[in-house]
């Protein structure tokens, strides 16, 4: 794991919780405190996961507000709450919190290269649905231009050789697009899967930190071994199960 990927694990990680029990978070955690800078990142991220508890903790219940709620229950069968002034000050001030959230407890990291690359790996393995299904790869660039995806890429030797194009699907990452490429190398699937390989394509502008070379760099991310590569404007993100020597050759 990477000093990158611990800290996007890290980000939903939640001090004094049950977190601590998941592998992954575990493994970060372990990172972290090998790490000098990851875990000073860290020390911060749980500061500021503690002040974010701490105001909502200051939140007075407007007192009766509970035998109100009781009470008016008998008579309606559903409580249009926000007739009520005490029950409408205390919505506003938890939506005045989670909007003010994002600038006043931001965790640094949620825009780097390295979440993006965990973002796209849960597309693959969340169980998605491809936008459109098709072997024809112009009917997929015709499809992606028409949802203002990346289509001007390049794909891979390798990939056009040894793998058949499925389908695709549109992903977003912040406000850009991301082209989603699906295809099956030939192994026996699992029963409802259609894909075991992926390509995402999103425009270089798009991520702060991209790579800039043109050479794959792999990593395994989730159960994916990743490689990832820098040509024009574009940047591929491709992907599957396996090792770095069964995804080199679709390179």
């Amino acid at each position: 794991m990477t000093h990158d990927e611990a800290k996007t694990i890290l980000l939903l990680y939640r001090p004094g919780t049950a977190d601590a029990n998941d592998p992954q978070v575990a493994e970060a955690l372990a990172l972290a405190r090998q790490d000098a800078e990851l875990a000073r990142w860290l020390e911060e991220h749980c500061a500021r996961q503690e002040a974010l508890r701490a105001k909502f903790r200051q939140i007075t219940v407007p007192e009766g507000l509970k035998e109100q709620i009781i009470s008016e229950h008998k008579v309606q069968s559903m409580i249009v709450w926000w007739r009520y002034p005490a029950a409408l000050a205390v919505a506003a001030v938890i939506i005045l919190l989670f909007s003010l959230s994002p600038l006043l407890f931001r965790s640094g990291g949620d825009d780097t290269f390295a979440h993006y690359r965990s973002r796209m790996v849960s597309a693959a393995l969340r169980g998605y649905s491809m936008d459109l299904e098709t072997n024809d790869l112009t009917q997929i660039r015709a499809y992606l231009a028409r949802q203002q995806a990346p289509t001007n890429y390049r794909l891979p030797a390798g990939l056009q050789k040894m793998a058949t194009a499925t389908g695709c699907a549109v992903q977003s990452w912040q406000s850009a697009k991301v082209s989603m490429v699906c295809f099956h190398t030939g192994k026996p699937l699992a029963p409802g899967e259609k894909s075991d390989l992926w390509l995402f394509v999103i425009e270089r502008s798009s991520l702060n930190d991209a790579l800039a070379s043109d050479s794959p760099q792999f990593a395994r991310v989730n159960r994916l071994i990743t490689a990832t590569w820098t040509r024009g404007d574009k940047v591929y993100l491709l992907g599957m199960e396996g090792d770095e020597q069964a995804l080199r050759q679709y390179l």
